[in-house]
Order: C-alpha cells, then sequence, then structure tokens
C-alpha cells in the first residue's frame, strides 16, 4: 500500500516523507519535518512563509527560479539552495524544462545558527562541489526514514551534519575562488599563527601581504568563517591554554605570551572562550 504522503504525487517515483521527531529527538538532534523527491510531473509551485523550518533543495535536473527575500534567483541543474523558512519564498519549476527536485526541512539542535553562519559567508543560491554527494546524503535521508528503522532519528542527524558540512564548505572549492587569492589569503592565516603573540593588527597584514583592508576583511571571513581578529584572539587562547597546562607560569606572565598586553583583557577573553577562570581552567586540565 503507497504511503498516505505520497498520494498526492501522481508519478510513483516521487517521494514524500512527513515526520514528527520524539521528545528526544527534538532536545537533542538535528530532525527532519519533511523530505523527498519531486519528479519533473509533479513539479509544483510552492509559497510559503512563518513556517518555523529550515530547508535545503538540490536540483537533480531541469530549470526553475527561486524568489526569496525580495531577490529572484535562477535555477538549474547542480544548483542547490538553503533558506530560512519563516522569510516569505517562493520556487517553482520551469514550464519547458520541469526539474527533479530533493529536498529536506529540517530543524532542531543548532540549526539557526548553522545557518546564520552559512548566510555571513555565502547567499542562498549555490552550486557544490559535491553535487553527487550531496543528492546521495538527501536520498539516504529518504530510504532510511522510508524504512522507519528504530536508529532512524539518530542516523537522521548524522546524515543532516554532513549536509551542513557539505553546505558550510562550498566556498572552499577551487571554482569559488581565484586561486591566487586563496594562497594569498592562506598566507596570511599562517602567518597569523606563527606572529599572533606579536602587535598584530588590520594594517600591518593589508601592508605585509599588499592587499586592501576592506578587500582582505571581506575574503578572509568568506574562506575562514571568522574574521582576522576572531582568529588572532583564538591563537592567543589556545596558546594561553598550552601554557595553563604545561607551566607553571602565572596568568599575568601568560597573558603577555600570549600577546595580550592587560591581563585582565586576556582573563576576560578566556573566560568568554571558555566559560571558565584561568585557575579553574588549569585546575581542571591539568594533568
Amino acid at each position: 500500500m503507497e504511503h498516505p504522503e505520497s498520494m498526492n504525487f501522481r508519478n510513483k517515483h516521487s517521494r514524500r516523507i512527513i515526520n514528527t521527531p520524539s521528545p528526544a529527538a527534538k532536545n537533542a538532534f538535528f530532525y527532519i519535518q519533511e523530505t523527498g523527491l519531486i519528479k519533473p510531473e509533479d513539479a509544483p509551485a510552492t509559497h510559503r512563509r512563518d513556517l518555523d523550518s529550515l530547508l535545503i533543495v538540490a536540483v537533480a535536473s531541469g530549470s526553475g527560479e527561486l524568489e526569496y527575500d525580495g531577490r529572484t534567483y535562477p535555477l538549474t541543474k547542480g544548483d542547490c539552495f538553503f533558506i530560512d523558512c519563516r522569510v516569505s519564498h517562493f520556487y517553482r519549476s520551469s514550464a519547458e524544462e520541469p526539474w527533479e527536485l530533493l529536498w529536506i526541512h529540517f530543524n532542531g539542535a543548532t540549526s539557526r545558527q548553522y545557518y546564520d553562519f552559512f548566510i555571513g559567508q555565502s547567499e542562498n543560491v549555490f552550486r557544490p562541489a559535491l553535487f553527487d554527494r550531496f543528492v546521495s546524503v538527501i536520498t539516504e535521508v529518504i530510504e532510511i526514514n522510508t524504512a522507519k528503522k528504530p536508529e532512524a532519528e539518530v542516523l537522521t542527524s548524522r546524515l543532516i551534519v554532513e549536509l551542513l558540512t557539505l553546505t558550510l564548505t562550498v566556498n572552499s572549492s577551487a571554482s569559488q575562488y581565484d586561486t591566487a587569492l586563496k594562497q594569498k589569503l592562506a598566507s596570511v592565516n599562517n602567518y597569523i599563527e606563527d606572529h599572533f603573540s606579536e602587535d598584530l593588527s588590520l594594517e600591518k597584514l593589508s601592508s605585509e601581504f599588499y592587499i586592501s583592508k576592506f578587500y582582505l576583511t571581506r575574503e578572509y571571513k568568506k574562506i575562514y568563517g571568522m574574521t582576522i581578529f576572531q582568529h588572532i584572539i583564538s591563537c592567543r587562547i589556545n596558546y594561553g591554554k598550552h601554557l595553563l597546562r604545561f607551566s607553571d607560569k602565572s596568568v599575568e606572565e601568560i597573558s603577555h605570551l600570549c600577546g595580550f598586553n592587560d591581563q585582565s583583557y586576556f582573563a576576560r577573553q578566556f573566560k568568554k572562550a571558555e566559560n571558565l577562570t584561568c585557575f579553574a581552567y588549569r585546575k581542571k586540565w591539568r594533568d
């Protein structure tokens, strides 16, 4: 007997799985609300808003368009989009070349944080270098939830994480960035990791690598997902953690060795990063 959620499709190969997560999944996991595959014969137009869900869609064939947040995006085979469904959105297939879509509505865990991180460095529409794997992951989610295995929620959560990882690393592909620029930014990144304890500034880095401050700031965050300042602080905190664990130096000495001129500022940044004071961290992690 055909699943009730699939009966609105004309083509027997189209699929839709509607899911209600268990309380455990809702509290701890990433979970699907709906997932499926639409064949060209069934390709509908969809218009929604104010839906507490995140949506990832992959265009397996054909073409169409997405209207989202005041912009219209043409979509063809190999394109994907990632949107927050609380925002009004509309997507429809081309009449001349109907599309085949795979999609996954999901929520839970740190879904919103993943989305915010993604949109901070990319646009809603993107072309993943590993598109085939992208499609395979959604297909696995569909198959696991069709079979209704006891471990389906745990496996689904793992697959959503993989899908989000593929989405968040889309800008790492060579097709997204000029190779020379990537090499220069990698040099900047390595320089920071070698000189973090020095008096580093955006002005110094832009002068050292012959790149404008604005361009350096924007492109660095796109590739590495953090600002230059955040990376400098992270390197200093990491070194501070090492010294707290494996030396008997005072917090004041450690703050200066890490590149902080002010011990209290080091202490505040450390507490912000670890949710522990320097002394509490040393006590907990000391071998």
